[in-house]
């Protein structure tokens, strides 16, 4: 990596620090600490970071896991919940029921990390609005301030492909009824949809996600991680071998532009500034562009106040489409 990121980068302070992309509660405890250990010796890490680490509940050592995690300095849990239907859960492989799951959160309050976020899934195999709506209510039972909230996506080579003709899923009308619903159930219940699939109460959204959609700096470490720093998109190889062995870093892309910065910054409900857009890019959107965002709002996909530019809950469904038109 230091062939794209300058010993400067070690003099930066370290607001977040997120274990994920995988599954992190496979290793132990003590290996989250060691890894935290060694950052903390590389580089500045504030003593109020966000530093959290994704769970999956069915892990057997669950409990010491996080007992460890929290001497370590985690402060933020990200658990793998997917849906509290029992039947739904096991079609998707998960071994933990509906009260291993409500354990589980209370076992990670018990230890004083309130700042807890559940994954929901929309579009699983057996899915009705129905019982979407038990998955909410439970999730909403449980107290927990942060929510995301996916939409199953099958891509080829996986088991679930395989299996695709055989499996019991809603059509794209009705996944788009769910999310739709899951909206209005998450906003009347306080949560705020700040992003296209993620919501939480106020004060706490991912920090470090955000940074993504801000289209901010950010070092990746580890098989498959991916980093943004100095204008350079780049990662290392997904092989565990070739990554302990010291393989450099792969070169990806030159990030940052005015295209990427409108993609990803449309992601979030607090939208995109055109004026910031000009200052930062000299953007000049033309009649065309203008014309889209009114055909956008009449069919209120967008709403737009003459400078900032916003997705509602019905135009994240279509937020491609949208993304892709304007730019």
């Amino acid at each position: 990596m230091s062939e794209f990121v300058s010993n400067e980068a070690k003099r930066r302070i370290v607001d977040t620090v997120y274990f994920g992309g995988g599954t992190p509660s496979v290793l132990e405890g003590a290996q989250i600490k060691a890894v935290l250990d060694a950052l903390r010796g590389e580089f500045t890490v504030s003593d109020t970071a966000e530093i959290t680490v994704e769970c999956n509940p069915s892990s057997d050592d669950f409990e010491d896991f996080i007992i460890c995690c929290k001497k370590a300095g985690v402060n933020r849990i990200s658990l793998g919940m997917q849906s509290a239907v029992d039947n739904e859960r096991r079609k998707l492989g998960r071994r933990a029921d509906r009260e291993k799951i409500k354990q589980r959160v209370e076992f990670i309050k018990s230890v004083g990390i309130n700042n807890i976020s559940l994954d929901v899934m929309i579009g699983v195999p057996e899915q009705t609005m129905e019982s979407l709506d038990s998955t909410l209510s439970f999730v909403l039972s449980l107290d927990v301030p942060h929510i995301s909230a996916y939409i199953l996506k099958i891509e080829e080579g996986t088991p679930f492909y395989k299996l695709l003709d055989k499996l019991s899923l809603a059509d794209e009308d009705t996944v788009s009824d769910m999310y739709l619903h899951m909206c209005r159930m998450l906003e009347n219940a306080g949560f705020v949809h700040y992003e296209i699939s993620n919501f939480s109460k106020p004060m706490f959204e991912s920090i470090h996600n955000t940074k993504y959609w801000e289209d901010r700096e950010y070092l990746g470490f580890g098989p498959a991680a991916h980093s943004f720093y100095d204008k350079k998109r780049f990662y290392f190889d997904r092989d565990t071998d070739k990554f302990i062995n010291g393989e450099k870093a792969v070169f990806d892309s030159i990030g940052g532009d005015a295209e990427e910065y409108f993609m990803l910054r449309l992601r979030l409900k607090k939208g995109v500034s055109l004026r910031e857009m000009k200052e930062k890019f000299s953007f000049e959107p033309d009649g065309i562009f203008y014309k889209s965002i009114d055909r956008f709002v009449r069919a209120e996909l967008c709403c737009f106040d003459g400078d900032v530019l916003t997705l509602t809950d019905k135009g994240m469904l279509l937020s491609n489409a949208i993304i892709t038109t304007l730019i």
